[in-house]
């Protein structure tokens, strides 16, 4: 069980404790260090297990800043007496026991994790090490609350965000008041336990990385610096600017809160000061600011509430009836939409921006990603996998939650059937057009009336700027009548499928059509190259023992319907492994959900007549100990399918369905 407890249990003056960092790099507000502290000697360990994390291997931005926090961390652990000791490994739990034993500790200590894969290995660990006498004692470091302490009147976790943050916003008690850094620490005997040295880099990462130095400054004294710059700053004036485009309008600290150098805590009390202060003077303008931050927050934890709630958010869509959505199997789309060759402005500008710098404000992720899932109807899990190796600040329940939301997949996510047209966004969230300017410099001298929509320009004046669309410039890969009318199409497919699934289970079968954890699987594209000007390996070669691509890879993905290039493809997934599970708190008391998930304050997607239902496998189920969550296994345990589309030509729709003859596609 996931317990914290901070004090020392009476533990003898020379006692040891490992305090395991993970993404909690820093000294300040850190509650497993600061019990760690009072409970004698501390070892500070930090285990590199990339390959632990499946299809989630950092990405080359992802590591660099991972590199250089630890760097930070371990210069401030040693002005305090400690030194951070570094392990790579391919089994934490382990090592860990290498480690506790080689330095004579009998306590582990350790802040909360809500991923998946993170609660399956703290509850294998916690299990593992109480078996062998050692004390484990983990604290909630990542959040205001507790995801087991935020449930609905019923007991049972919100399904929506307005309810969830409305809940937080007004529990009985506030959140926890932000540690300070311990004065000393007593260092461990390490001798016998060496660091190990860690590569984060191989050498053609080295350029693009030393241009992310000139934007950015990883560790927690930075992110403290930064969190101050903010709120005596840009957050009066966030309000008015958060959405524009250009220009540093937002606080910039998602990549400093990923990595656990900023305490959200921290971050909560000095707004809320600010907060007050606003209020105190009349500040109208900045309570509004307040209160639009404070929601971004919420999102943060809503994403993992969600994340601990429902296990396979980042697998598959809330919503029962969108596992059948007809997604266009397109690696031509694919590679326009992340190359910034779609034929518009602002999507384009957006990700070139991704790929030069790993960031991208927070209204563009939307534009993008709205265009990728209802435009390109492209898989959603793709373009959040895509994400996740290319953002500084990737963050697995961030990414999942966010895309959910954009592909109408949440209860209260954006509705599925609505298109916002990239040139209306243009003027909304660029309207002088400088940051299509910055990131496009073939449209550079186009004037703002036409810079987001160059295809209805005059020739005259797209020649005098030097455009040629089809030649520097490219078309619109669709236009967007066209994806309304074939979005229409989709849904209609989408609600006929669903309905039939559905008059099939009630009709006595075990599953309808394509309702089945072994359902059919999308494979990520293994092309990841980008055009020669802006070419750069996305995958990871660094003492790894598995084939490149599959540590970019993007998770099998569910579906049981597919539009792909005039062919039916019938395919037999091999048999997958046992789930692995991990224990939550038994105190989490709410019954399980399978179908009829609903709040009193939901908004429910409206696409259609039909009742909307949670998918049962995005759901948590129980076991004898707790409720636990429950994902599908990795790609090595599965065999997948890969598509291969052209870019041009009519598609058709075919249903995947399992036949007993059928013939195998493998990675």
């Amino acid at each position: 069980m996931l317990r914290s407890n901070s004090s020392n249990g009476g533990n003898p003056i020379n006692s040891v404790s490992i305090v395991w960092f993970r993404r909690d790099l820093r000294v300040e507000d850190n509650p497993a260090l600061a019990a760690g502290v009072r409970a004698g000697g501390v070892v500070p360990v930090f285990i590199w297990s990339p390959e632990e994390e499946g299809h989630y291997y950092p990405g080359r931005v992802s590591r660099w800043w991972l590199s250089q926090s630890l760097r930070h961390l371990d210069s401030s652990l040693r002005s305090l007496g400690a030194t951070l000791l570094t392990k790579r490994s391919f089994d934490t739990a382990s090592t860990l026991l290498h480690v506790l034993n080689a330095t004579g500790a009998t306590s582990l200590f350790f802040n909360h994790l809500y991923d998946p894969l993170s609660l399956a290995r703290d509850h294998h660990i916690k299990d593992l090490l109480i078996a062998q006498g050692f004390a484990v004692h983990s604290f909630n470091a990542d959040l205001l609350y507790e995801p087991w302490e935020v449930m609905d009147e019923n007991g049972r976790p919100f399904s929506t965000f307005a309810p969830f943050w409305n809940r937080c916003l007004s529990m009985p008690y506030d959140p926890a008041a932000p540690l300070l850094p311990p004065k000393r620490i007593t260092s461990g005997d390490i001798s016998r336990c060496p660091s190990d040295n860690l590569v984060f880099e191989d050498e053609s990462e080295r350029g693009s990385n030393a241009l992310l130095a000139r934007a950015w400054s990883p560790g927690w004294q930075n992110a403290d610096k930064a969190l101050s710059s903010f709120i005596n700053g840009p957050l009066i004036y966030y309000s008015r600017n958060r959405k524009k485009a250009d220009g540093t309008t937002t606080s910039l600290l998602s990549p400093h809160l990923h990595f656990g150098e900023l305490s959200i805590r921290k971050v909560f009390h000095l707004v809320r000061i600010k907060q007050l202060v606003w209020a105190n003077e009349g500040n109208e303008a900045g309570e509004e600011s307040v209160n639009l931050f404070f929601k971004s927050i919420g999102f943060r934890e809503y994403s993992r509430y969600l994340s601990f709630n429902f296990p396979c958010s980042h697998e598959r869509p809330l919503l029962s009836h969108l596992r059948f959505f007809p997604w266009v199997v397109d690696e031509g789309y694919f590679k326009a939409w992340r190359q910034g060759r779609t034929g518009y402005p602002l999507v384009d500008a957006g990700m070139r921006e991704l790929w030069a710098t790993g960031w991208l404000h927070n209204c563009i992720r939307v534009v993008v990603s709205s265009f990728f899932v209802k435009v390109l109807q492209l898989p959603w899990r793709w373009g959040m996998k895509y994400f996740w190796d290319t953002l500084l600040d990737a963050d697995l329940e961030s990414d999942a939650l966010g895309w959910q939301y954009i592909s109408g997949t949440l209860p209260d996510g954006r509705e599925l059937d609505r298109i916002d047209n990239p040139r209306f966004e243009g003027y909304k969230f660029d309207p002088d057009g400088e940051y299509v300017r910055r990131w496009l410099p073939e449209l550079s001298r186009l004037p703002t009336d036409w810079i987001h929509h160059p295809w209805d320009a005059p020739e005259s004046l797209l020649q005098a700027a030097g455009i040629e669309l089809g030649s520097n410039y490219p078309f619109p890969v669709i236009e967007i009548s066209t994806a309304k009318r074939r979005l229409e199409e989709a849904l209609t497919e989408m609600w006929q499928i669903e309905a039939a699934s559905r008059a099939a289970m009630e009709n006595g079968m075990e599953e309808g059509l394509g309702d089945s954890m072994d359902s059919q699987y999308i494979e990520y594209p293994l092309e990841r190259n980008m055009e020669a000007e802006l070419e750069h390996t996305g995958t990871n070669n660094i003492q790894t023992t598995t084939r490149r691509y599959l540590d970019q890879m993007v998770p099998s993905m569910t579906s049981s319907l597919l539009r792909i290039e005039e062919e039916e493809i019938s395919v037999d997934i091999g048999d997958s492994v046992e789930d692995s599970r991990a224990e939550v708190p038994l105190n989490a008391s709410f019954e399980a959900q399978t179908h009829g998930v609903t709040d009193t304050n939901s908004t429910i997607l409206h696409l259609s007549p039909s009742r909307v239902e949670f998918s049962e496998e995005s759901l948590s189920s129980y076991t004898e100990r707790g409720l636990v969550p429950v994902w599908s296994p990795s790609s090595d345990s599965v065999q997948s399918e890969h598509f291969v589309t052209h870019e041009t030509g009519v598609r058709s729709r075919v249903y995947l369905q399992r036949h007993p003859q059928t013939h195998q596609i493998t990675n």
